[in-house]
């Protein structure tokens, strides 16, 4: 049988066979998986369709690919196994006789160490899935090892070079970098951005973060009450309030949303994705923390699908995790405007003619001039800023 490319959406006409799993020869079973496709927005997985054996590799890495193109050739049928003597009978692992595994599970499994009986399967039956395993090897290793990887990942290593020798390495540009560049160029050359600066303090928040965490996590599922929910929702009562910045330019048209979909920026060894929080006016806190965790997830695992990342009306975009103390985001079209947050850092500043010290965080929006004016932008972002300082605004409205 053939073995075709995924369905690509209208949005995209073609992809680039990133990595062939499998080779020819390869007796593969149901769902393992066979090629990853990549895009200019994200990775797709092509898997077997059913137990049998890769033939023919007919697209290899690194070429190009239409939308339901055949890529390679597959003969259907279980692989006949040689016979082996009878095993002598030894007591399996539990997980062995009642767990169900994904073969995509089990190999990842294999090759990050996971011991399988530990976890608890989300899938169908109890069936333990990649993504739980994505999940265990996630929370082993801990958001600052996460965090090597993905540098590790986005840096092109270079053999050692004897002393005095100058080394390169070209290498070529993914597609999902290269549509990043051309997306950000083509934003600079066809808006009139401007950024505009303000700094919040971000005591009340942290307070209210230390006061209630248990608690909120006791009620909420383990959810963790993060910093990105109360931006979220201060962007949210923000937009309300300036419909200019909820909104794009059509041609000669503003179009006005009545809806609230926030993306969220997120930093993955391929480039930077946008998933978007949809209908963000409403949702709870926790829930808002509950769909950046899940994104956070997939963009790590390059499971984000086109449905995650298409449309949003406002980005929020957090280099603050990174370091960064202050920037210029650049607008995410067709969108109008973009909140960049930053460092936290503790400074001197002067509250009711005494100087002390507060955690305080730069905060930048650019914007389209074009359609938002100066003192519009100014005032969006000390809204902001106000809610922030003082978080009972946020649940009043005010």
């Amino acid at each position: 049988m053939d073995i075709k490319a995924p369905t690509f959406p209208e949005s995209i006409n073609e992809g680039t066979v990133a990595v062939w799993h499998k080779r020819p020869g390869d007796s593969v079973v149901r769902d393992d998986l066979l090629v990853d496709i990549e895009t200019d927005k994200v990775v797709l997985e092509v898997v077997a369709p059913v137990d049998g054996e890769l033939t023919d590799i007919l697209k290899d890495e690194g070429e190009l690919v239409e939308s339901e193109e055949v890529i390679a050739r597959f003969e259907a049928g279980a692989p006949e196994l040689p016979s082996a003597p009878p095993e002598p009978e030894v007591e399996e692992p539990a997980v062995a006789a009642e767990v169900s595994v994904s073969p995509a599970a089990r190999k990842l499994a294999d090759e990050e160490g996971i011991e399988l009986g530990s976890l608890a399967g989300t899938g169908k039956a109890g069936r333990i899935t990649k993504d739980d395993v994505s999940q265990a090897v996630s929370d082993q290793a801990g958001a600052p090892v996460a965090h090597e990887i993905v540098q590790a990942a986005q840096e092109p290593l270079l053999p050692p070079a004897p002393p005095g020798e100058r080394v390169e390495r070209r290498v070529p540009m993914t597609r999902l970098r290269a549509s990043i560049a051309r997306r950000l160029v083509d934003a600079q050359h066809n808006a009139a951005m401007l950024t505009t600066f303000n700094e919040v303090d971000m005591q009340p928040i942290m307070t209210m973060r230390r006061r209630y965490q248990e608690e909120f996590q006791a009620r909420h599922n383990g959810t963790r009450l993060g910093f990105m929910s109360f931006f979220v929702r201060s962007s949210v009562e923000a937009l309300k309030r300036f419909p200019a910045v909820n909104a794009s330019i059509d041609s000669n048209d503003i179009l006005y949303h009545g809806y609230y979909d926030v993306g969220v920026a997120v930093s993955t060894d391929r480039g930077l994705v946008v998933p978007v929080v949809r209908d963000a006016d409403a949702l709870s806190l926790a829930q808002i923390e509950d769909q950046i965790t899940v994104f956070g997830g997939k963009a790590r695992e390059g499971k984000l699908s086109i449905e995650d990342m298409a449309g949003g009306t406002f980005t929020i975009s957090n280099g603050g995790i990174f370091g960064s103390l202050l920037s210029t985001p650049i607008l995410n079209p067709p969108q109008t405007a973009i909140l960049g947050m930053h460092k936290i850092q503790e400074r001197p500043m002067v509250v009711e003619g005494e100087i002390v010290v507060r955690p305080m965080m730069y905060l930048a929006l650019s914007y389209d001039h074009r359609l938002i004016d100066g003192q519009e932008a100014v005032r969006f972002l000390v809204t902001i800023k106000e809610m922030i300082e003082d978080p009972a605004r946020i649940l009043l409205e005010l």
